[in-house]
């Protein structure tokens, strides 16, 4: 698995998901449970996940949607 966006945007992570699920890319939200566990102070920020066979197809269709800037390096 490859993690391509980190963040503790709820809605980034909602909207990234959409568009890479819609691709019929497989997504992993990991950690999304956290901050219920660490009292919501943010230390854990839910990840983005997809298996490293779609990493390259889901940088693109992020990057093409305006999301570049919160892509993790490869």
């Amino acid at each position: 698995m490859v993690e391509l966006i980190r963040a503790n945007d709820p809605v980034l992570i909602g909207f990234a998901r959409s568009l890479l699920e819609a691709a019929g890319i497989p997504v992993l939200v990991a950690d999304a449970h956290m901050s219920f566990m660490e009292g919501s102070i943010g230390a854990f920020a839910p990840r983005l996940l997809v298996p490293d066979d779609h990493a390259a197809q889901a940088r693109r269709l992020l990057r093409d949607a305006g999301l570049a800037h919160e892509l993790r390096a490869p």
